[in-house]
């Protein structure tokens, strides 16, 4: 786990960095050098910014108003009110998103040609994907997770809403945001459409690749209790996975009958302690009951403002059990969470041998053009099922024990398995090819 790669501060030499700051003056710089350049060209600068000036203004607008708003807040020393700005922090999720997507365009672009498309087609067409598809998956998550973002504040939450590069995006979210935006585009260019995804699928599947190794340096999208083995994985301390540990007391090692998804609700009576646990050690036993699980959390006056308000400065555990308080220090409680099963890891494998796949079927799919799209959707849909059955961060939904990922997965197996048939019915001769 690598969730923080490295952080730019609020200010250098008592000047912001971003807002009014060092940022700003920086894209002067750079949009005053661009313009020289033009110029010294024979270009002329009023119409270079009649048809470059709204990118100039957008990045500017970001710099000033969206930045500041997504800055990594200290803790706080006044109750009810949010901690110094202290940076932006650049996070490995981000990092491997960039890298999945710089690596899916690339691959598109060397596709298309074999195709009969040209690589502005595939340049003309990442905009539409990337900003729709990221908007899709944190729309996605922040439907389904809304209250995690709220705050006593409209700006808080906004700003809580616009930080996605340390985790909070969907995969489906993403697929429908990227479908949406590949359509309008094929639309407004006359491209067919299941021509340009045959091209773009594998792409996909290798961005979801990389993604996923931006899920394990985040520690998320985790996977439910393992034997400890050599392929387990035991994340460490501030992870989502010990948080979740140590909130249930299963650090401590007591165990209550819930499925692993579900939120514990107390009292509960306790159904398995691990032998040798710090709770096995107090003498607790199968059948008491847990009245209260509460981390210890320092006074506001022990607290460092210039800590970042997401790394949890808890100070040890209390449980209450059968009216009697147990507490644990954190030099007592664990290091690292207990073992888990690598979901990250096989999602990310599972995603790069379904890349391969349809690589290797391409030849033989140019016939049926939506083809590879059919087996592309087809294989995720079955193998995210399998997968959400080893992951342990989701609830069941609507009654049942499937979650809102299985859903979308039985939906997308029948959507794909309508669109084999169309493809079927409406095969044609395939699209010219520059293969030599």
């Amino acid at each position: 786990m690598l969730r923080t790669l490295f952080f730019i501060p609020h200010e250098v030499g008592g000047i912001p960095v971003f807002g009014v700051g060092w940022a700003l003056l920086l894209l002067l710089i750079v949009a005053g050098i661009y313009l020289l350049v033009v110029q010294r060209s024979g270009g002329s600068i009023a119409d270079e910014l009649k048809q470059s000036g709204w990118f100039w203004g957008m990045v500017a607008v970001a710099i000033v108003f969206v930045l500041p708003s997504i800055e990594i807040r200290g803790h706080s020393l006044v109750a009810g009110q949010p901690g110094p700005p202290i940076g932006i922090a650049i996070r490995g999720y981000g990092a491997m998103m960039l890298l999945g997507v710089a690596s899916a365009i690339a691959l598109a672009v060397y596709r298309a040609p074999r195709r009969g498309l040209t690589s502005e087609a595939i340049f003309g067409l990442a905009p539409w994907v990337l900003v729709l598809g990221i908007a899709g998956a944190r729309l996605f998550y922040v439907v389904e997770y809304y209250d995690q973002f709220e705050a006593p504040t409209w700006g808080e939450t906004f700003r809580n809403l616009l930080d996605f590069t340390g985790g909070g995006l969907v995969v489906y979210g993403s697929i429908m945001g990227g479908f949406l935006g590949a359509a309008i585009y094929c639309y407004r260019n006359k491209i067919p459409l299941l021509r340009l995804g045959d091209v773009v699928i594998p792409c996909l599947f290798l961005g979801i690749f990389f993604g996923r190794i931006g899920c394990l340096l985040n520690g998320c999208c985790y996977g439910g209790r393992c034997p400890d083995n050599g392929w387990a994985l035991r994340f460490p301390a501030g992870s989502p996975i010990y948080s979740e540990q140590l909130v249930t007391a299963e650090l401590a090692g007591l165990s209550f009958d819930i499925s692993q998804a579900d939120e514990l609700t107390l009292p509960a009576k306790v159904s398995a302690v691990l032998p040798g646990s710090l709770a096995a050690e107090e003498g607790i036993q199968v059948g008491q009951t847990v009245t209260r699980i509460a981390p210890i959390y320092p006074s506001l006056e022990d607290l460092d403002p210039m800590q970042p308000e997401e790394e949890i400065a808890w100070q040890g555990l209390r449980v209450d059990v059968d009216g009697k308080t147990y507490r644990w220090t954190n030099d007592q409680l664990p290091d690292r969470a207990l073992p888990v099963v690598p979901s990250q890891v096989i999602s990310s494998l599972a995603a790069l041998g379904l890349c391969l796949l349809l690589l290797v079927l391409s030849p033989w799919a140019r016939r049926y053009e939506g083809s590879l799209v059919v087996v592309g959707f087809a294989g995720y849909a079955i193998i995210r099922f399998g997968l959400e059955m080893i992951r342990s961060d989701e609830p069941g939904q609507f009654g049942t024990s499937l979650t809102i990922s299985q859903w979308v997965s039985l939906a997308t197996l029948l959507a794909a398995s309508g669109l084999a048939v169309y493809v079927w019915k409406t095969s044609r001769p395939p699209a010219p090819s520059t293969d030599t």
